[in-house]
């Protein structure tokens, strides 16, 4: 769709379908085409997103009649026939439209325009910021607006937060223009972050699991009718739900169902042996007697709410009204953590060699759609131009992958989009494998999206530096021991000479392992030529880059270290005029 949206010649309407802004290259929408008021007429919503292919001019003119307010626009974005400017022309906040443009242009190489005062102020977007934090924003757009245009005079801005990750307030865009203090009232500050209403502007992190107990073929209008009244007994915003709790038996009961389709949240369900481990204030005899355990509601809410959760709203039967059967009972729990896999998303970034214009498109898409980047902080520092005030960078040291896949798992899975970055490719000696792992090891409905963004990798540019030695079969080898035991290493480095594969060597030499190399170039030697074909690269794509030649004999081993790749030719490659190649065959 976006190849379209590059090249198209004349003026288009295209409407993309809810949820297909977050897939544009892989899953594009319909081109349709059609009088311009009569798509707009169709399709204007908040959950619609209108890409206008066109001049800002003429797209204004055509938006104008259909324009209702900021809490009920849908997000418009212009771009020009060449697609070189990605334009938000409404809806840049409360419909996402700034945040696409964003991704739409790094996907296509192309420059957003941004006009609004925070961003050009580098302020965070108080009004829009949690939405990529996986949360839901509470309190009228009027508040809202009146906030925004405090911030755009400089107030600073105080407030206080109960809930929800505080990793938001590392961004840069954090400190420009809010005044970050805890208030231990919320009633005195600007805005609120956390489960409880009272604030005018509010963001809600999903902490909040009702548990719920009921009579079989209950009717749904109870459900709501005790869920609304429980909320507004603790003063708790719907927007803070992170699910539904409750026992096995009821995983076909169709107000639980209903409750939980409406709500758009998941179902936790647990088994009597598991429910009946929870100590609860309020044991039933009469629960007992019919289901061999003596609390459903508040055990399965403390249940899902997991290590330091506790119990907001005790439980509370409400029976059957008018035309109404049944009875249910309603019990809250706050977790420690919040919980919406289904918002978040774990991108595994390739980020190439180093230089940014090995980046890919794709690559560059997922990070701009992450507000969270995390890896080591060689690889981030190289990526440093490209982030924004608004996105947080966590580093962490080489040694810590399996840490670094955790939290980034841990992070995505409370609702928030996360670039895991490893340099070159993710999936070769990187951090895609790892996380896929511990990504399959979560229950199905706990895993958030997961998707690997591949990067060119060190031995691609490697042998483009030098022409082209990886023309036939070839191999790559790590030669760290961290993870390997070495004579499974040897092994494979023996069955490769045997095979006569080029060998691209990753991890070559390091203060700790100074004898590997020397080893290998040994075994190889048994099988090859001592004139064979050795490159040695350094910092690829990097400052201070070197590339040279070498024969298998004549490498210069003790030049060799961690930053450093190592390619040593076949049998039939050669040196010619300061280029190495492996011949294919086609001749």
């Amino acid at each position: 769709m976006l190849q379209r949206l590059r090249t198209r010649k004349h003026f288009e309407h295209i409407a993309l379908t809810p949820g297909a802004a977050s897939a544009l290259k892989s899953q594009p929408a319909d081109l349709l085409v059609a009088p311009a008021a009569d798509l707009f007429r169709q399709y204007w919503s908040k959950e619609t997103i209108i890409c206008i292919v066109g001049a800002l001019g003429a797209s204004t003119r055509l938006i104008a009649p259909f324009l209702t307010g900021k809490d009920l626009d849908p997000a418009v974005l212009v771009l020009d026939a060449k697609a070189k400017h990605v334009v938000p022309l409404i809806g840049g906040h409360a419909s996402g439209g700034e945040a696409l443009a964003f991704e739409i242009a790094a996907d296509i190489g192309a420059d957003p325009v941004i006009t609004n005062d925070s961003n050009s102020q580098e302020r965070l977007a108080i009004d829009s910021f949690g939405e990529a934090w996986g949360w839901r924003r509470g309190g009228k757009t009027i508040a809202w607006n009146k906030l925004m245009h405090l911030l755009s005079q400089g107030r600073q801005l105080d407030f206080e937060q109960h809930s929800g990750t505080t990793e938001w307030q590392l961004a840069k865009a954090a400190s420009n223009g809010c005044f970050l203090s805890s208030r231990s009232s919320s009633s005195a500050c600007d805005f609120y972050i956390g489960p409880f209403r009272g604030v005018e502007c509010c963001w809600h992190p999903p902490n909040i699991w009702i548990g719920i107990g009921c009579e079989r073929n209950t009717s749904l209008s109870i459900v709501k009718r005790a869920l609304g009244i429980s909320l507004d007994t603790v003063g708790i915003a719907i927007e803070a739900i992170a699910g539904l709790a409750s026992v096995e038996i009821k995983a076909d009961e169709a107000c639980i169902l209903s409750m939980a389709a409406s709500l758009g949240c998941p179902i936790r369900l647990f088994t009597n042996q598991e429910l009946s481990k929870v100590n609860v204030p309020n044991p039933s005899v009469q629960v007992a007697n019919a289901i061999g355990i003596s609390s459903v509601a508040e055990s399965a809410a403390l249940l899902a709410a997991g290590h330091l959760g506790k119990l907001l709203f005790e439980k509370r039967v409400f029976s059957a009204q008018d035309d109404e059967v049944g009875a249910v009972t309603i019990a809250i729990a706050e977790s420690a953590e919040a919980f919406a896999p289904n918002r978040g998303e774990l991108h595994l970034v390739g980020s190439g060699p180093g230089d940014l214009s090995f980046l890919t498109y794709d690559s560059r898409r997922a990070l701009s759609r992450s507000v969270v980047w995390i890896g080591y902080g060689l690889y981030l520092d190289l990526l440093e131009p490209l982030r924004r005030p608004d996105q947080v960078r966590i580093e962490s040291q080489i040694t810590q992958e399996r840490d670094r896949c955790i939290y980034a798992l841990k992070l995505a899975r409370q609702g928030i989009r996360v670039a895991l970055i490893s340099s070159g490719d993710s999936g070769i000696y990187g951090m895609a494998g790892l996380a896929l792992e511990l990504w399959l090891e979560q229950k199905v409905s706990q895993r958030p999206v997961f998707q690997v963004h591949p990067g060119i990798s060190a031995l691609q540019l490697a042998a483009a530096r030098v022409g082209a030695p990886l023309m036939h079969d070839f191999c790559t080898v790590s030669l760290s021991d961290r993870l390997t035991p070495w004579e499974k290493i040897e092994a494979r480095v023996r069955s490769a000479a045997e095979g006569d594969f080029v060998i691209a060597i990753y991890n070559p030499r390091s203060k700790d392992r100074l004898w590997q190399l020397n080893r290998v170039f040994d075994l190889l030697l048994e099988f090859r030529s001592p004139n064979t074909p050795a490159l040695l690269a350094r910092n690829l794509g990097r400052e201070g880059e070197k590339v040279h030649l070498y024969t298998l004999d004549s490498l210069p081993v003790e030049e060799v270290d961690m930053l450093s790749l190592v390619i040593i030719g076949n049998s039939e490659s050669r040196q010619e005029n300061g280029q190495m190649i492996t011949p294919r065959g086609y001749k």
